[in-house]
Protein backbone atom coordinates (compact mmCIF):
# COMPACT_ATOMS: atom_id res chain seq x y z
CA UNK A 1 0.00 0.00 0.00
CA UNK A 2 2.46 2.61 -0.02
CA UNK A 3 2.87 2.67 -3.70
CA UNK A 4 0.84 5.39 -5.06
CA UNK A 5 -0.14 3.03 -8.19
CA UNK A 6 -1.36 -0.07 -6.35
CA UNK A 7 -4.81 -0.51 -6.71
CA UNK A 8 -6.90 -2.65 -4.68
CA UNK A 9 -10.37 -4.19 -5.99
CA UNK A 10 -11.17 -6.97 -2.92
CA UNK A 11 -10.78 -4.65 0.14
CA UNK A 12 -11.46 -7.98 1.93
CA UNK A 13 -7.81 -8.34 1.98
CA UNK A 14 -7.24 -4.77 4.48
CA UNK A 15 -9.74 -6.28 6.47
CA UNK A 16 -13.44 -5.68 7.76
CA UNK A 17 -12.02 -2.26 10.56
CA UNK A 18 -10.02 -0.10 7.02
CA UNK A 19 -13.06 -1.08 5.05
CA UNK A 20 -15.48 0.27 7.41
CA UNK A 21 -13.25 3.65 7.33
CA UNK A 22 -12.97 3.51 3.87
CA UNK A 23 -17.00 3.91 3.88
CA UNK A 24 -16.87 6.56 6.05
CA UNK A 25 -14.67 8.23 3.95
CA UNK A 26 -16.95 8.14 0.91
CA UNK A 27 -19.94 9.01 3.36
CA UNK A 28 -17.98 12.27 4.02
CA UNK A 29 -17.14 12.89 0.53
CA UNK A 30 -20.92 13.01 -0.68
CA UNK A 31 -22.04 14.69 2.43
CA UNK A 32 -22.00 18.18 2.26
CA UNK A 33 -23.01 18.44 -1.64
CA UNK A 34 -25.66 16.12 -1.13
CA UNK A 35 -27.15 17.34 2.07
CA UNK A 36 -26.81 21.25 0.33
CA UNK A 37 -29.21 20.51 -2.20
CA UNK A 38 -32.25 19.89 0.27
CA UNK A 39 -31.25 23.12 2.07
CA UNK A 40 -31.09 24.97 -1.18
CA UNK A 41 -34.48 23.55 -1.94
CA UNK A 42 -36.37 23.86 1.48
CA UNK A 43 -35.25 27.77 0.60
CA UNK A 44 -37.17 27.95 -2.49
CA UNK A 45 -40.22 26.27 -0.81
CA UNK A 46 -39.74 28.96 2.38
CA UNK A 47 -39.17 26.16 4.83
CA UNK A 48 -41.57 23.55 3.49
CA UNK A 49 -38.99 21.62 1.34
CA UNK A 50 -37.31 18.60 1.34
CA UNK A 51 -35.97 17.09 4.44
CA UNK A 52 -32.06 16.32 4.81
CA UNK A 53 -33.15 13.31 6.57
CA UNK A 54 -35.12 11.71 3.81
CA UNK A 55 -32.19 13.02 1.12
CA UNK A 56 -29.55 11.10 3.24
CA UNK A 57 -32.08 7.44 3.15
CA UNK A 58 -32.44 7.72 -0.56
CA UNK A 59 -28.66 8.31 -1.02
CA UNK A 60 -28.24 5.12 0.52
CA UNK A 61 -31.07 2.80 -0.60
CA UNK A 62 -30.05 4.22 -3.93
CA UNK A 63 -27.01 4.01 -4.17
CA UNK A 64 -27.72 0.09 -2.97
CA UNK A 65 -30.37 -0.21 -5.94
CA UNK A 66 -27.97 1.09 -8.57
CA UNK A 67 -25.77 -1.89 -7.05
CA UNK A 68 -28.17 -4.38 -7.23
CA UNK A 69 -29.13 -3.18 -11.11
CA UNK A 70 -25.43 -3.07 -12.34
CA UNK A 71 -24.78 -6.70 -10.91
CA UNK A 72 -22.38 -5.53 -7.92
CA UNK A 73 -19.61 -4.27 -10.22
CA UNK A 74 -19.83 -0.19 -10.30
CA UNK A 75 -18.15 1.41 -7.76
CA UNK A 76 -20.53 4.44 -7.59
CA UNK A 77 -21.77 6.51 -5.32
CA UNK A 78 -25.73 8.40 -5.88
CA UNK A 79 -26.08 11.39 -4.25
CA UNK A 80 -28.31 14.91 -4.20
CA UNK A 81 -28.46 15.90 -8.55
CA UNK A 82 -28.01 19.62 -8.40
CA UNK A 83 -29.32 19.37 -12.07
CA UNK A 84 -32.74 19.83 -10.99
CA UNK A 85 -32.84 22.79 -8.56
CA UNK A 86 -33.90 25.31 -11.22
CA UNK A 87 -37.09 23.04 -11.42
CA UNK A 88 -37.44 22.72 -8.24
CA UNK A 89 -37.47 26.91 -7.76
CA UNK A 90 -40.13 27.41 -11.01
CA UNK A 91 -42.57 24.87 -9.29
CA UNK A 92 -42.17 26.76 -6.37
CA UNK A 93 -43.19 29.92 -7.56
CA UNK A 94 -46.18 28.32 -9.96
CA UNK A 95 -48.88 30.45 -9.54
CA UNK A 96 -51.09 29.03 -12.30
CA UNK A 97 -54.13 26.97 -12.65
CA UNK A 98 -54.23 24.60 -9.58
CA UNK A 99 -51.10 25.84 -8.03
CA UNK A 100 -52.84 29.43 -7.55
CA UNK A 101 -53.86 28.74 -3.69
CA UNK A 102 -51.41 26.04 -3.19
CA UNK A 103 -48.34 26.70 0.08
CA UNK A 104 -45.17 26.06 -0.72
CA UNK A 105 -45.58 22.58 1.24
CA UNK A 106 -48.65 21.88 -0.93
CA UNK A 107 -46.59 21.99 -4.50
CA UNK A 108 -43.35 19.87 -3.70
CA UNK A 109 -44.51 16.92 -4.23
CA UNK A 110 -45.96 17.97 -7.65
CA UNK A 111 -42.37 18.92 -7.77
CA UNK A 112 -41.20 15.45 -6.73
CA UNK A 113 -43.98 13.79 -9.39
CA UNK A 114 -41.78 15.27 -11.82
CA UNK A 115 -38.56 13.76 -11.03
CA UNK A 116 -40.24 10.33 -10.78
CA UNK A 117 -41.62 11.13 -14.98
CA UNK A 118 -37.68 12.29 -15.31
CA UNK A 119 -36.21 8.84 -13.70
CA UNK A 120 -38.65 6.74 -16.05
CA UNK A 121 -36.84 8.71 -18.73
CA UNK A 122 -33.93 6.84 -18.05
CA UNK A 123 -35.80 3.71 -18.66
CA UNK A 124 -36.24 4.44 -22.41
CA UNK A 125 -32.62 5.61 -23.22
CA UNK A 126 -31.87 1.92 -21.33
CA UNK A 127 -34.32 0.51 -23.44
CA UNK A 128 -33.08 1.78 -26.70
CA UNK A 129 -29.70 1.05 -25.61
CA UNK A 130 -30.27 -2.75 -24.93
CA UNK A 131 -32.31 -2.86 -28.02
CA UNK A 132 -29.93 -0.97 -30.52
CA UNK A 133 -26.81 -2.31 -28.91
CA UNK A 134 -23.93 -0.05 -26.69
CA UNK A 135 -21.73 -0.42 -29.88
CA UNK A 136 -24.22 2.12 -31.82
CA UNK A 137 -24.87 4.39 -28.97
CA UNK A 138 -21.78 4.58 -28.22
CA UNK A 139 -20.66 5.80 -31.89
CA UNK A 140 -22.22 8.89 -31.00
CA UNK A 141 -20.30 9.37 -27.35
CA UNK A 142 -16.11 8.56 -28.28
CA UNK A 143 -13.52 9.45 -26.23
CA UNK A 144 -13.12 12.76 -27.88
CA UNK A 145 -16.66 13.42 -26.46
CA UNK A 146 -16.81 12.11 -23.09
CA UNK A 147 -13.30 13.48 -22.54
CA UNK A 148 -14.08 16.61 -22.61
CA UNK A 149 -17.18 16.44 -20.81
CA UNK A 150 -15.62 15.07 -18.00
CA UNK A 151 -12.81 17.78 -18.05
CA UNK A 152 -16.26 20.14 -17.79
CA UNK A 153 -17.57 18.36 -14.72
CA UNK A 154 -14.85 18.68 -12.68
CA UNK A 155 -13.70 22.43 -14.10
CA UNK A 156 -17.47 23.63 -13.52
CA UNK A 157 -17.18 22.69 -9.77
CA UNK A 158 -14.53 24.55 -9.49
CA UNK A 159 -16.50 27.65 -8.67
CA UNK A 160 -18.10 25.93 -5.61
CA UNK A 161 -14.89 24.82 -4.41
CA UNK A 162 -13.71 27.98 -3.82
CA UNK A 163 -16.38 29.91 -2.78
CA UNK A 164 -17.07 27.22 -0.04
CA UNK A 165 -13.10 27.91 1.18
CA UNK A 166 -13.48 31.69 1.32
CA UNK A 167 -15.73 31.28 3.76
CA UNK A 168 -12.84 30.78 6.16
CA UNK A 169 -9.12 30.47 3.61
CA UNK A 170 -6.97 29.20 6.71
CA UNK A 171 -9.52 26.35 7.32
CA UNK A 172 -9.81 25.48 3.73
CA UNK A 173 -5.95 25.55 3.48
CA UNK A 174 -5.24 23.52 6.60
CA UNK A 175 -8.36 20.72 5.01
CA UNK A 176 -6.41 20.67 1.49
CA UNK A 177 -2.92 20.95 3.43
CA UNK A 178 -3.86 17.50 5.34
CA UNK A 179 -5.26 15.83 2.01
CA UNK A 180 -2.24 16.30 -0.05
CA UNK A 181 0.53 15.12 2.87
CA UNK A 182 -1.46 11.86 3.53
CA UNK A 183 -1.98 11.19 -0.27
CA UNK A 184 1.69 11.77 -0.89
CA UNK A 185 3.24 10.39 2.20
CA UNK A 186 0.83 9.05 3.91
CA UNK A 187 1.71 5.39 4.74
CA UNK A 188 -0.15 2.03 5.60
CA UNK A 189 -3.75 2.69 6.11
CA UNK A 190 -3.63 6.24 6.25
CA UNK A 191 -2.44 6.91 2.66
CA UNK A 192 -6.23 5.35 1.71
CA UNK A 193 -8.05 7.89 3.86
CA UNK A 194 -7.06 11.56 2.83
CA UNK A 195 -9.95 12.36 2.39
CA UNK A 196 -11.34 11.29 6.02
CA UNK A 197 -8.26 12.35 7.42
CA UNK A 198 -8.16 15.96 5.90
CA UNK A 199 -12.30 16.13 7.67
CA UNK A 200 -11.45 15.24 10.93
CA UNK A 201 -7.97 17.22 11.68
CA UNK A 202 -9.49 20.11 10.32
CA UNK A 203 -12.65 19.40 11.75
CA UNK A 204 -10.38 19.65 15.11
CA UNK A 205 -8.95 22.35 13.65
CA UNK A 206 -11.97 24.35 13.31
CA UNK A 207 -12.96 23.98 17.36
CA UNK A 208 -10.04 25.05 18.21
CA UNK A 209 -10.44 28.38 16.02
CA UNK A 210 -13.69 28.91 17.21
CA UNK A 211 -12.51 28.65 20.72
CA UNK A 212 -10.24 31.75 19.73
CA UNK A 213 -12.78 33.53 18.47
CA UNK A 214 -11.82 33.32 14.75
CA UNK A 215 -14.93 34.06 12.27
CA UNK A 216 -16.00 33.16 9.16
CA UNK A 217 -15.25 35.93 6.33
CA UNK A 218 -19.19 36.87 6.38
CA UNK A 219 -18.72 37.40 10.26
CA UNK A 220 -20.95 34.01 11.44
CA UNK A 221 -19.54 31.36 13.62
CA UNK A 222 -16.97 28.93 11.90
CA UNK A 223 -19.16 26.48 13.94
CA UNK A 224 -22.70 26.31 15.22
CA UNK A 225 -24.25 23.62 17.83
CA UNK A 226 -27.44 24.85 18.17
CA UNK A 227 -28.81 22.82 15.94
CA UNK A 228 -27.21 19.57 17.04
CA UNK A 229 -28.75 20.17 20.56
CA UNK A 230 -32.61 21.02 18.97
CA UNK A 231 -32.37 17.55 17.23
CA UNK A 232 -33.54 13.91 18.38
CA UNK A 233 -31.46 11.26 18.60
CA UNK A 234 -34.20 8.73 17.07
CA UNK A 235 -36.89 9.47 13.94
CA UNK A 236 -38.41 8.76 10.99
CA UNK A 237 -37.43 10.40 7.88
CA UNK A 238 -40.54 12.58 6.99
CA UNK A 239 -41.50 10.93 4.25
CA UNK A 240 -44.02 12.40 1.30
CA UNK A 241 -45.62 10.89 -1.23
CA UNK A 242 -45.16 12.36 -4.41
CA UNK A 243 -48.26 13.96 -6.75
CA UNK A 244 -48.34 14.46 -10.42
CA UNK A 245 -49.51 17.38 -12.90
CA UNK A 246 -48.71 17.75 -16.38
CA UNK A 247 -47.22 21.36 -15.85
CA UNK A 248 -44.84 20.39 -13.28
CA UNK A 249 -43.86 17.19 -15.15
CA UNK A 250 -42.89 19.83 -18.08
CA UNK A 251 -40.66 21.86 -15.92
CA UNK A 252 -38.85 18.61 -14.28
CA UNK A 253 -38.58 15.87 -16.71
CA UNK A 254 -36.89 17.93 -19.73
CA UNK A 255 -33.94 18.16 -17.33
CA UNK A 256 -33.35 14.23 -17.17
CA UNK A 257 -32.17 15.00 -20.75
CA UNK A 258 -29.14 17.04 -18.97
CA UNK A 259 -28.47 14.47 -15.85
CA UNK A 260 -28.61 11.27 -18.85
CA UNK A 261 -25.71 13.10 -20.53
CA UNK A 262 -23.88 13.38 -17.24
CA UNK A 263 -24.77 10.00 -16.40
CA UNK A 264 -23.00 8.94 -19.15
CA UNK A 265 -20.06 11.14 -18.54
CA UNK A 266 -19.78 9.89 -14.93
CA UNK A 267 -19.85 6.58 -15.94
CA UNK A 268 -16.90 7.19 -18.54
CA UNK A 269 -14.83 9.52 -15.30
CA UNK A 270 -15.30 5.54 -13.49
CA UNK A 271 -14.52 3.54 -15.92
CA UNK A 272 -11.55 5.76 -16.48
CA UNK A 273 -10.57 5.84 -12.98
CA UNK A 274 -10.77 1.85 -12.45
CA UNK A 275 -9.82 1.17 -15.66
CA UNK A 276 -12.72 -1.25 -16.29
CA UNK A 277 -15.23 -0.37 -18.94
CA UNK A 278 -17.91 -0.33 -16.77
CA UNK A 279 -20.10 0.94 -20.51
CA UNK A 280 -19.79 -2.49 -21.63
CA UNK A 281 -20.25 -4.78 -18.59
CA UNK A 282 -22.35 -4.22 -16.80
CA UNK A 283 -23.79 -2.36 -19.52
CA UNK A 284 -24.24 1.46 -20.05
CA UNK A 285 -28.07 0.33 -20.36
CA UNK A 286 -27.68 -0.78 -16.53
CA UNK A 287 -26.50 1.74 -15.18
CA UNK A 288 -29.00 4.32 -16.62
CA UNK A 289 -31.67 2.00 -14.78
CA UNK A 290 -30.36 1.56 -11.88
CA UNK A 291 -29.64 5.59 -11.78
CA UNK A 292 -33.25 6.11 -13.41
CA UNK A 293 -35.32 3.28 -11.11
CA UNK A 294 -32.80 5.30 -7.89
CA UNK A 295 -34.62 8.79 -8.72
CA UNK A 296 -38.13 7.74 -9.14
CA UNK A 297 -37.87 5.69 -6.60
CA UNK A 298 -36.43 8.74 -3.79
CA UNK A 299 -38.99 11.19 -5.61
CA UNK A 300 -41.99 8.90 -5.31
CA UNK A 301 -41.13 9.62 -1.36
CA UNK A 302 -40.21 13.25 -0.89
CA UNK A 303 -36.20 12.97 -2.01
CA UNK A 304 -34.64 14.83 -4.59
CA UNK A 305 -33.19 13.20 -7.40
CA UNK A 306 -30.59 10.75 -7.58
CA UNK A 307 -27.04 11.09 -9.78
CA UNK A 308 -23.95 9.43 -9.87
CA UNK A 309 -21.05 11.66 -7.88
CA UNK A 310 -17.90 13.16 -9.32
CA UNK A 311 -16.81 13.76 -5.38
CA UNK A 312 -16.78 9.70 -4.90
CA UNK A 313 -14.93 9.45 -8.28
CA UNK A 314 -12.19 11.59 -6.96
CA UNK A 315 -12.18 9.50 -3.93
CA UNK A 316 -11.47 6.05 -5.54
CA UNK A 317 -8.74 7.95 -7.42
CA UNK A 318 -6.92 9.27 -4.49
CA UNK A 319 -7.26 6.08 -2.25
CA UNK A 320 -6.92 3.60 -5.03
CA UNK A 321 -9.04 1.27 -3.67
CA UNK A 322 -11.68 0.40 -6.31
CA UNK A 323 -14.15 -2.04 -4.33
CA UNK A 324 -17.46 -1.37 -4.85
CA UNK A 325 -18.38 -2.99 -1.52
CA UNK A 326 -16.46 -0.20 0.10
CA UNK A 327 -19.30 2.41 -1.31
CA UNK A 328 -21.91 0.03 -0.34
CA UNK A 329 -20.92 0.35 2.95
CA UNK A 330 -21.17 4.83 2.53
CA UNK A 331 -25.04 3.78 1.65
CA UNK A 332 -25.53 1.79 4.94
CA UNK A 333 -23.59 4.70 6.74
CA UNK A 334 -26.69 7.38 4.79
CA UNK A 335 -29.31 5.23 5.80
CA UNK A 336 -28.67 5.04 9.28
CA UNK A 337 -28.12 8.74 9.32
CA UNK A 338 -31.30 9.06 7.97
CA UNK A 339 -32.95 7.34 11.41
CA UNK A 340 -30.80 9.75 13.60
CA UNK A 341 -31.44 13.37 13.40
CA UNK A 342 -28.81 14.57 16.37
CA UNK A 343 -26.09 13.00 13.75
CA UNK A 344 -27.22 14.16 11.08
CA UNK A 345 -26.98 17.54 12.22
CA UNK A 346 -23.83 17.05 13.75
CA UNK A 347 -22.45 16.74 9.90
CA UNK A 348 -24.02 19.21 9.16
CA UNK A 349 -21.99 21.60 11.05
CA UNK A 350 -19.22 20.75 8.84
CA UNK A 351 -18.09 23.98 8.26
CA UNK A 352 -18.15 24.88 4.47
CA UNK A 353 -14.70 25.69 4.29
CA UNK A 354 -13.96 22.31 4.68
CA UNK A 355 -15.69 20.94 2.37
CA UNK A 356 -14.16 23.83 -0.01
CA UNK A 357 -10.66 22.68 0.70
CA UNK A 358 -10.72 19.09 -0.16
CA UNK A 359 -13.03 19.90 -2.98
CA UNK A 360 -9.51 21.63 -4.77
CA UNK A 361 -8.50 18.39 -4.62
CA UNK A 362 -11.32 16.12 -5.79
CA UNK A 363 -13.05 18.72 -8.40
CA UNK A 364 -9.91 18.90 -9.86
CA UNK A 365 -9.00 14.84 -9.95
CA UNK A 366 -12.26 14.78 -11.89
CA UNK A 367 -11.07 17.04 -14.83
CA UNK A 368 -7.45 15.56 -14.92
CA UNK A 369 -9.59 11.77 -15.49
CA UNK A 370 -11.23 13.65 -18.15
CA UNK A 371 -7.77 14.58 -19.90
CA UNK A 372 -6.18 10.84 -18.88
CA UNK A 373 -9.17 9.37 -20.80
CA UNK A 374 -8.28 11.57 -23.92
CA UNK A 375 -5.01 10.72 -23.76
CA UNK A 376 -5.00 6.83 -23.23
CA UNK A 377 -7.54 6.96 -26.29
CA UNK A 378 -5.08 8.83 -28.05
CA UNK A 379 -7.59 11.11 -29.41
CA UNK A 380 -5.62 12.27 -32.46
CA UNK A 381 -5.92 16.53 -31.82
CA UNK A 382 -3.40 16.32 -35.12
CA UNK A 383 -7.47 15.87 -36.69
CA UNK A 384 -9.44 19.83 -37.42
CA UNK A 385 -12.64 17.34 -36.45
CA UNK A 386 -10.67 16.35 -32.86
CA UNK A 387 -10.22 19.99 -31.92
CA UNK A 388 -13.52 21.59 -33.30
CA UNK A 389 -15.75 18.93 -30.86
CA UNK A 390 -13.50 19.34 -28.00
CA UNK A 391 -13.07 22.79 -28.40
CA UNK A 392 -16.99 23.58 -28.55
CA UNK A 393 -17.37 21.05 -25.33
CA UNK A 394 -15.28 23.22 -23.09
CA UNK A 395 -16.48 26.55 -24.42
CA UNK A 396 -20.34 25.63 -23.69
CA UNK A 397 -19.56 23.78 -20.51
CA UNK A 398 -17.73 26.31 -18.88
CA UNK A 399 -19.05 29.40 -20.67
CA UNK A 400 -22.85 28.78 -20.59
CA UNK A 401 -23.07 29.36 -16.41
CA UNK A 402 -26.29 30.23 -16.03
CA UNK A 403 -27.59 27.39 -18.87
CA UNK A 404 -29.95 28.10 -21.57
CA UNK A 405 -33.94 28.95 -20.43
CA UNK A 406 -36.49 28.59 -22.97
CA UNK A 407 -40.20 28.21 -22.87
CA UNK A 408 -42.29 25.54 -24.07
CA UNK A 409 -45.92 26.78 -23.58
CA UNK A 410 -46.34 28.65 -20.23
CA UNK A 411 -43.70 26.41 -18.80
CA UNK A 412 -39.86 27.55 -18.72
CA UNK A 413 -36.99 25.22 -19.10
CA UNK A 414 -33.38 25.11 -18.03
CA UNK A 415 -30.80 22.90 -19.73
CA UNK A 416 -27.82 23.57 -18.11
CA UNK A 417 -23.90 23.80 -19.31
CA UNK A 418 -23.23 20.23 -19.33
CA UNK A 419 -26.35 19.35 -21.11
CA UNK A 420 -25.35 22.11 -23.66
CA UNK A 421 -21.75 20.43 -23.80
CA UNK A 422 -23.08 17.11 -23.91
CA UNK A 423 -25.70 18.10 -26.71
CA UNK A 424 -23.43 19.99 -28.90
CA UNK A 425 -20.61 17.86 -28.62
CA UNK A 426 -22.88 14.90 -29.87
CA UNK A 427 -24.41 16.32 -32.62
CA UNK A 428 -20.98 17.66 -33.75
CA UNK A 429 -19.19 14.27 -34.05
CA UNK A 430 -22.34 12.78 -35.63
CA UNK A 431 -22.12 15.48 -38.38
CA UNK A 432 -18.63 16.08 -38.83
CA UNK A 433 -17.21 13.60 -41.37
CA UNK A 434 -14.08 11.23 -40.15
CA UNK A 435 -15.80 9.78 -37.11
CA UNK A 436 -13.40 6.17 -37.03
CA UNK A 437 -14.62 5.38 -33.45
CA UNK A 438 -14.94 1.52 -32.65
CA UNK A 439 -15.85 0.83 -29.25
CA UNK A 440 -14.34 -2.02 -27.87
CA UNK A 441 -14.17 -3.76 -24.63
CA UNK A 442 -10.75 -3.07 -22.54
Amino acid sequence: MNSSTEEIKDAKKLGLPKMLILGLQHMFAMFGATILVPILVDSYFHGEGLSVQVTLFFAGVGTLFFHLCTRFKVPAFLGSSFAFLGGFATVAELNVGKFADMTYGEKLPYACGGIVVAGALYLVLALIIRLVGVKTVMRFLPPVVTGPIIICIGLSLAPSAVSNASACWPLALIALAVVIIFNIWGKGMFKIIPILMGVVISYIAAIILNAAGMLNADGSPILNFAPIAEASWVGLPPFLIAKFDLTAILVMAPIALATMMEHVGDISAISATTKENFIKDPGLHRTLMGDGLATSLAAMFGGPANTTYGENTGVLELSRVFDPKVVRLAAIYAIVLGFIPKMAQVFGTMPTAIIGGISFVLYGMISAIGVRNIVENKVDFTKSRNLIIAAVILVCGLGFTNGITFTVGSTSITLTALAIAAIAGILLNAILPGNDYVFESK
